[in-house]
């Protein structure tokens, strides 16, 4: 089987320069290699995720000149493209994990975690969970559920390190208490966790390279983990450096005037756009307009960049004038 990538967004906003930096590289990995890509709607998050953000992203992607193979607007063979539509394979791997054993009933809540003088945290808002709810036995539980809890269903990690090779960063090795150890796959309000959704995603329609950013590089042994549980082997991984304001901060939904929508709107050409990624890619030796097909013709996963990408203050302006230029493509 030949490369299968996929560009898994959630439509929980619109996509921003950030998101276009990393489906650009995403879709060139697959590309370059002649392989298949699918479009996976993560609307996992039903408090989040709204019907007219799905159908904005579509719009941006396809304003930037990516394509796909199989989606929740063409179809495929491993559909369903949307995990909303999913909820129930979700449900039927849970319980085996249960059955089984490889996941148990936990009843503390994030405040009782953070207050734990014992838990030391990966961050501000990421304890190491202690085991608390590891070893309880039926009385236990009964005593938790009679308080009026509801479990949430967590993970068992053990205490061996997993390892993997990154294509950008190269190998890396983690040990539990780095990814804060047994971690929940379905939350107590009955919504499962992205790092089981998306593992059973990838497994279940043979995606064999993931694309994505660096941020959520010490997530991957979590999913490790639940690769293991399934008896799936993992994809080739490629985590990419991120795109952050003139002020260093990551890009998020919330800055609105990164939106592609506004750019379009501004009168951006999409070449523009691509155009910068591709020469901030390593891709192309000057700044100039181009189409997402060039740079599949010199796309190398191997020299990408390390190091973060950092907008100007006038990126508008400068997106702006290289509209204006003759493209290359």
């Amino acid at each position: 089987m030949g490369v299968r990538g996929r560009l898994a967004p959630s439509p929980t906003g619109y996509l921003h320069i950030g998101n276009a930096w990393a489906f650009l590289i995403a879709w060139l990995a697959v590309r370059a290699e002649g392989g298949s890509l699918v479009l996976r709607m993560e609307d996992i998050d039903p408090d989040r995720s709204r019907r007219e953000f799905e159908l904005g992203i579509v719009e941006d992607l396809k304003w930037l000149g990516l394509d796909w193979d199989e989606g929740p607007d063409s179809g495929g063979a491993f559909g369903p493209y949307r995990q909303s539509d999913r909820l129930g394979y979700y449900g039927q791997v849970l319980d085996e994990f249960i059955r089984s054993g490889k996941v148990y009933p936990c009843y503390c809540t994030r405040k009782e975690l953070r207050s734990m003088a014992s838990a030391p945290h990966l961050g501000e808002h990421v304890p190491v969970y202690p085991g608390t709810c590891r070893n309880l036995d039926a009385a236990g539980q009964r005593h938790r559920e009679a308080s009026g809890r509801a479990p949430a269903q967590r993970m068992r990690c053990g205490e061996k390190p997993r390892t993997f090779v990154d294509a950008v960063y190269g190998r890396q090795r983690y040990v539990p208490a780095e990814w804060g150890g047994d971690f929940p796959v379905r939350r107590s309000d009955g919504v499962y966790a992205y790092q089981f959704a998306v593992v059973l995603d990838d497994a279940a329609m043979q995606v064999n390279q993931v694309v994505r950013g660096r941020d959520i590089l010490h997530c991957t042994p979590r999913q490790l983990v639940i690769y293991e549980a399934i008896g799936a082997e993992p994809p080739a991984y490629i985590h990419v450096p991120l795109v952050l304001d003139a002020e260093g901060e990551r890009l998020a939904k919330r800055h609105g005037h990164f939106e592609l929508r506004r750019l379009r709107e501004a009168g951006v050409a999409p070449q523009a756009l691509v155009g910068f990624l591709g020469w901030k890619a390593g891709l192309l030796e000057t700044c100039v307009p181009c189409r997402p097909e060039l740079l599949a013709a010199r796309f190398r996963k191997e020299n990408l960049p390390h190091e973060d990408i950092r907008l100007d203050h006038d990126i508008l302006s400068l997106l702006a004038g290289i509209s204006e230029q003759g493209s290359l493509a």
